[in-house]
């Protein structure tokens, strides 16, 4: 079928619902699916065959083909794993048996198998769905021989888990799937959010819980990266930022850091060339404001203009500004930008554009409020 024809047939009303998604694997993972359940189930079988069993049953079992379906294709799955495998089948063919001695029309037998096996497979934590398979076989054939049960169930359950022991670990693909750590600290609110949903979802997953917590943080963790990455600190900044300049008294300073709520003022000249940054901690270390003591009169005293036409303290911007500025350009990619934030304790970088005139100005809180944002979807 063409892809043009199975677009138009999921598209149809009513059929939606019913269409499956594409399996997300590549063509070698594919490959090493089926190569591992063939080989799988082989040497399951020859060694099977090799032992004899002397039940009615074939030295291997049908639900096999569908454990084998688990085992070496969805080797993360909590359906998949040694216990679900080996416990679930072991246990199925039990209730299978009991129901094949103890219930007398077949029909009714095959139904009860299947319901009570489930129930068994839930209490004692193996959900295995070809576990279902196995206890509607005992029924159906009328199996009532507990030997059955040890050979081939178990027998065919133990040999093919450690083929996918022994496949999947070859392969790179941790088989039994250990669990993901317990989250520290710094992650308590997601895990509990986390746990919210899935009670309210209310639904067996065939993901573990930590897996799906590991899939959502790498995915919150790649759309950050990619956030980074396309995010220019034009999209970002402060435009049209207040400014000074070097003769700009201390006092006009002041206001403009009282009057607009701000904590670092870029210092021009005439071309708009950043020469130099006058920040709110600037003001204070000129001051020699480190106690509290009087702190109001002495600045005060401070950013006052003196009569005199001599003065021993500062009496513009430029004699207090912070000459070294890291300054960015508004093409530059966020992902540039957050080490200095990070690393070097920058709280506001001027930003320049054409002819290295200011353009704008990065603060931290402007980072943080881009990286918090609502994010558009891929292709939006």
């Amino acid at each position: 079928m063409s892809t043009t024809v199975a677009a138009r047939l999921a598209a149809l009303p009513g059929l939606k619902a019913f269409w499956p998604a594409p399996v997300a694997v590549d063509r070698r993972e594919r490959l090493r699916m089926v190569a591992g359940a063939g080989l799988g189930i082989v040497l399951t079988a020859l060694l099977c065959h090799r032992l004899g069993s002397a039940s009615a049953l074939a030295w291997i079992i049908a639900p096999m083909g569908a454990s084998a379906v688990l085992v070496f294709c969805v080797p993360a799955s909590p359906l998949a794993q040694p216990w679900a495998v080996v416990g679930g089948n072991t246990v199925s063919a039990i209730v299978g048996v009991a129901c094949a001695r103890w219930i007398g029309p077949v029909d009714l037998a095959a139904a009860a198998a299947v319901a009570l096996a489930i129930a068994a497979m839930l209490a004692l934590r193996c959900l295995h769905p070809p576990g279902g398979a196995t206890a509607l076989l005992m029924a159906l054939g009328g199996v009532t021989d507990p030997h059955a049960v040890l050979a081939p169930v178990l027998l065919n359950a133990l040999v093919l888990t450690a083929c996918g022991v022994a496949y999947n670990s070859a392969t790179r693909r941790p088989y039994p799937h250990t669990q993901v750590m317990p989250p520290s600290a710094r992650d308590a609110a997601t895990e509990h959010d986390l746990d919210a949903v899935l009670a309210r979802y209310n639904q067996v997953l065939d993901v573990s819980r930590d897996d799906l917590q590991a899939l959502l943080e790498s995915t919150q963790m790649r759309a950050l990266e990619r956030r980074l990455a396309d995010t220019r600190c034009a999209d970002i900044m402060s435009r049209e930022p207040k400014t000074v300049e070097f003769g700009t008294s201390l006092q006009e300073a002041w206001a403009l850091f009282r009057q607009h709520r701000i904590k670092a003022l870029p210092v021009v000249d005439k071309w708009r060339h950043v020469i130099g940054i006058v920040t709110l901690a600037d003001f204070l270390n000129a001051a020699d404001l480190d106690v509290h003591h009087g702190f109001d009169a002495r600045l005060r005293s401070f950013i006052r203009a003196t009569p005199a036409s001599h003065s021993d303290k500062p009496e513009v911007v430029g004699q207090i500004m912070s000459r070294k500025v890291r300054v960015t350009s508004e093409r530059r990619h966020l992902a540039d930008l957050v080490p200095l934030f990070g690393s070097t304790g920058h709280h506001h970088i001027p930003v320049i554009g054409d002819g290295e005139r200011l353009v704008g100005i990065i603060t931290q809180s402007d980072v943080v409020a881009a990286l918090s944002a609502p994010q558009q979807p891929l292709g939006a």
